[in-house]
């Protein structure tokens, strides 16, 4: 059941972005003990001179950073990694550094970059033969998408990936993909379905003992139950169960969301003082991470929140115009409704049409990954 802790024992989840003396390590190692072995074989591949096993530690090193919040660091790791597979001439290494420097660019809100460095890390894992790697790049492309809220140009991808991972037994990317789904169907007001993937893949997950994929699914659980049920107790209830993975795991990212989405449940339920709370501690953590999606949803949490609070309804007003330029900016489509949405509901809508139009929206470019060179990246994104 989605409640239960992991444990059954089926076909365990891998992380494939462990390679080489790293491969050993678990899919549910915590952050720190990545970081620490991946920075020790690191030196270790450097002090040998083995430019391949520098480029594999190097992209751990570079996974955890992201996954910590240290995202400059990242930046650092993930460009160093590439440079270290290019230098050995090895193409699936190239193509896991570019899945994670475009994972990273997805995280800062920079989609033009995520969409150029996924798609390049997709082509060059095809000609590397490294077909994991490949889906993986082709999955953050639809993630990518599906954060912006371009739901019909990736959902037939989503669907894609996910049969493909069932047919190779992929627990770790069936869930990734059921999630995503799911996701798409609760934003579309499809509660029942969006409920019954989330459940599976909280299922899939505890089969493969996969405890991050289990922790997010039970996120999306929560939710919808909060939305469709108004069951306030069982949403709060799971969000415990996930938060507390996400503390063992020092998942940065899943734990903010975590927040935020407590702040949803209490928000709904009409408990606003609550809810203000849940909002600004999300939004100091989004912040401190510098993820700019994360800390605009937990913003316009707040000023809903502060606005049932008392907050008069011009500051309101102020505040949603200047959170939907800041959506616009960075490209979130989905987001940017939910501004228009929160001005009605607070009674401070219509809001003043905006002048500029979106920098961060690039449309993705799917899935037909062929040959385009790998000159074609900005060089400065490699540098």
């Amino acid at each position: 059941m989605a409640g239960q802790v992991c444990g059954t024992r089926r076909a365990k989840a891998s992380a494939p972005e462990y390679q080489g003396a790293l491969e050993s390590l678990s899919v549910n190692a915590s952050l720190p003990e990545v970081l620490a072995r991946g920075m020790e074989e690191l030196r270790s591949a450097e002090r040998a001179g083995d430019r391949r096993e520098e480029a594999r530690c190097g992209l751990a090193v570079a996974e955890a950073c992201r996954r910590l919040g240290r995202v400059e660091e990242a930046d650092r790791a993930w460009k160093a990694s590439y440079r270290a597979a290019r230098s050995a001439g090895h193409e699936g290494a190239m193509a896991w550094a570019l899945w994670s420097g475009g994972t990273l660019a997805r995280q800062r809100g920079a989609f033009r970059l995520a969409y150029r460095l996924l798609r390049l890390a997709a082509e060059t894992g095809e000609r590397g033969g490294d077909v994991v790697v490949r889906g993986y790049s082709l999955a953050g492309l639809a993630e990518t998408g599906r954060i912006q809220g371009d739901y019909a140009a990736v959902g037939r991808l989503h669907e894609q990936l996910l049969a493909e991972a069932r047919r190779r037994g992929e627990a770790r990317h069936t869930v990734w993909a059921l999630e995503g789904i799911a996701q798409m169907h609760r934003n579309t007001g499809a509660y029942d379905e969006a409920l019954a993937l989330f459940e599976e893949a909280a299922e899939t997950a505890s089969r493969a003992e996969d405890r991050r994929g289990w922790a997010w699914a039970l996120r999306g659980i929560a939710d919808v139950v909060s939305v469709r049920d108004a069951d306030v107790e069982r949403a709060l209830s799971l969000l415990s169960q996930a938060e507390e993975v996400c503390r063992e795991m020092r998942l940065s990212s899943a734990l903010a969301y975590n927040h935020k989405m407590r702040g949803n449940v209490l928000y709904r339920a009409g408990r606003y003082e609550q809810a203000r709370e849940m909002y600004a501690l999300a939004l100091e953590e989004f912040h401190e991470m510098d993820e700019p999606r994360g800390t605009a949803l937990s913003r316009l949490g707040l000023v809903k929140a502060s606005a049932h609070l008392g907050r008069d309804a011009a500051h309101t007003a102020a505040d949603l115009a200047e959170l939907r330029c800041t959506l616009d900016r960075i490209g979130l489509r989905h987001a940017r409704d939910m501004v228009d949405k929160a001005a009605a509901e607070l009674g401070v809508g219509p809001l003043p049409a905006q002048d500029g139009q979106e920098q961060g929206g690039a449309r993705p470019v799917l899935p037909a990954v062929g040959a385009e060179a790998l000159q074609s990246a900005d060089a400065e994104s490699l540098r």
